[in-house]
């Protein structure tokens, strides 16, 4: 048995490591959240730590894979991209006309007013509070979370908020989080920490409106298929194997109080229309806020995140599938990567003459990559050839140096761009672009057809055209169609939260989207190898 002191936050938790226990799960035993995104896999480096034994030395150690075998001492350093992040809250939405579930009646004779959700009674409350009508709506991410007040009379949003989503520093993916929470004890983990940090975001949101929680009456929850089944503590581990079916399929509503989030005690959670296993309810948002299933022409929706939704929309028949991208997009699985937090290097760009330009968020000191920056930096080396078709860096070319015997590019001070690095990204950009070219393909439509390509979602605001062009994540015909639309998964979870009508639409489009399962195409394994390549 060895007695560990963790050192984390300036505060310091002592616990006693079981045997053969690995420091990460002492830690995590303890109460102590820490970065692992690879669900302690060994692979994604974020949970290293300063081991100080008894005698006082001293090494590096990844706390996943150590075993605390003898008394020691644990440092870990606040990460700067664990607090302050850069998340997009706004998505594009149209006009609509209010039709809120609540509707509350003052009876002046008896001087209470009552409450509906729907045509149910769910509470009384004394004098006339008709006024005081709230919801609550939430873009629950894989990485971040974006939440906001709504008036329902007037349809005004009153406070918004954003933060990371605590369970990424459990698992960073969607599916190592569907093997975290496929245990009883892992799903009440992951529940609680997504819940516990919506109560915190409530109490931002209340502090700056002056609302009472007790006046919120119901909360749209918009993600996807597994971030609901999280939310909701529905066991997950259906969406990990074949034939993938959820446990639930959306249109549905929860008891707040069963959830755990503070608002009012008799307040609704409304669960949108999930699409697939893989294509979520924040997609039936997107579409709603788009209202792609009623335009003309051909358009694709592009979700791009740690998970990538793609939708094809032609004359408003919709088809669909979705991608697994993977973290590098959010900065994870990168040597220097972070989110997008100050400090974050968020554009860069490589002059003729080699001098780099820099840009980062706050403008900060540069401390590593977030997900724009490191793709626009892929973009430049591939513009500058410093590295080839096949992704492998050109050892000839000016501008690159040796680091522990490795070729790597320096793109600021000491951070720098790997060979590893690069591999992440084509793994990235890869699944994005075999999803579009396989949904484009079943649909015998060629790329040079589409006519807008709407980039949605909080990390592909922040992406440049040119960029997403140049490393081949887009295809070359998409040139000057791309258009930036925002959080639509927030913009459309807004239309839900306000509009019955909204959400019988959105529900209805739900149910006549195709979806294409790329795991059952053929030849889709040789796609992907092709779209690896710059």
């Amino acid at each position: 048995m060895a007695e560990l002191i963790f050192l984390l936050n300036d505060k310091r938790t002592k616990v006693t490591a079981a045997p053969q226990e690995t420091i990460l799960a002492a830690a995590r035993r303890a109460g102590l959240l820490l970065e692992s995104p690879c669900n302690g896999n060994g692979t994604c480096g974020k949970c290293r730590a300063t081991l100080t034994a008894a005698n006082g030395a001293k090494k590096s150690v990844l706390a996943c894979t150590t075993l605390a075998t003898s008394d020691a001492t644990v440092a870990f350093s606040d990460r700067a991209d664990g607090h302050a992040l850069q998340i997009m809250q706004d998505g594009i939405a149209p006009q609509l006309r209010l039709d809120a579930a609540i509707r509350k009646t003052y009876l002046a004779q008896e001087n209470r007013t009552l409450v509906h959700h729907l045509a149910q009674l769910i509470d009384e409350e004394v004098g006339d509070t008709s006024r005081e009508s709230y919801g609550l709506l939430v873009d629950v991410g894989t990485t971040t979370l974006v939440a906001a007040i709504v008036d329902l009379s007037s349809g005004e949003e009153l406070a918004s908020t954003g933060a990371l989503n605590p369970q990424s520093r459990l698992a960073q993916d969607v599916l190592s989080r569907i093997r975290y929470a496929s245990s009883a004890d892992g799903l009440a983990e992951m529940q609680r920490l997504l819940i516990a940090e919506l109560n915190s975001m409530l109490d931002d949101l209340t502090a700056q409106s002056g609302i009472a929680r007790e006046r919120i009456y119901e909360a749209v929850l918009s993600g996807n298929t597994c971030m609901l089944h999280l939310a909701a503590r529905i066991n997950p581990q259906p969406l990990g194997a074949s034939p993938y079916t959820p446990g639930t399929s959306g249109d549905e509503y929860r008891l707040a109080s069963e959830l755990g989030l503070a608002i009012a005690p008799a307040a609704k959670v409304y669960l949108p229309p999930i699409i697939s296993a893989y294509v979520g309810a924040d997609i039936a948002s997107g579409l709603l806020a788009t209202d792609l299933a009623a335009q003309c022409g051909i358009q694709l929706f592009v979700d791009i995140g740690t998970n990538g939704e793609i939708v094809l929309a032609v004359n408003g028949t919709l088809s669909a599938t979705s991608t697994a991208a993977g973290p590098a997009f959010e900065g994870m699985n990168i040597s220097q990567g972070m989110r997008a937090a100050p400090g974050a290097i968020e554009a860069f760009r490589l002059t003729d003459d080699g001098q780099r330009e820099v840009k980062t968020i706050g403008n900060q000191p540069a401390l590593g990559l977030c997900g724009s920056g490191l793709l626009d930096v892929a973009a430049q080396l591939v513009q500058h050839k410093l590295i080839g078709k096949s992704g492998r860096f050109n050892k000839e070319a000016s501008g690159l140096s040796l680091h522990d015997g490795k070729v790597a590019f320096t793109v600021s001070g000491e951070i720098r761009l790997t060979q590893q690095d690069v591999r992440q990204i084509q793994l990235a950009k890869g699944a994005i672009r075999s999803g579009i070219e396989a949904l484009l393909a079943a649909q015998n439509i060629d790329a040079s057809a589409v006519q807008r390509v709407l980039i949605a979602g909080s990390f592909g605001y922040h992406l440049s055209e040119e960029s997403l062009l140049t490393i081949g994540l887009l295809p070359e015909s998409f040139r000057g169609k791309v258009d930036f639309i925002g959080n639509t998964s927030k913009s459309g979870a807004q239309l839900l939260l306000l509009s019955q009508t909204a959400r019988r639409q959105a529900t209805a489009t739900a149910a006549d989207v195709s979806v294409l399962e790329l795991a059952q195409e053929k030849d889709f394994d040789k796609l992907f190898v092709n779209c690896l390549s710059f």
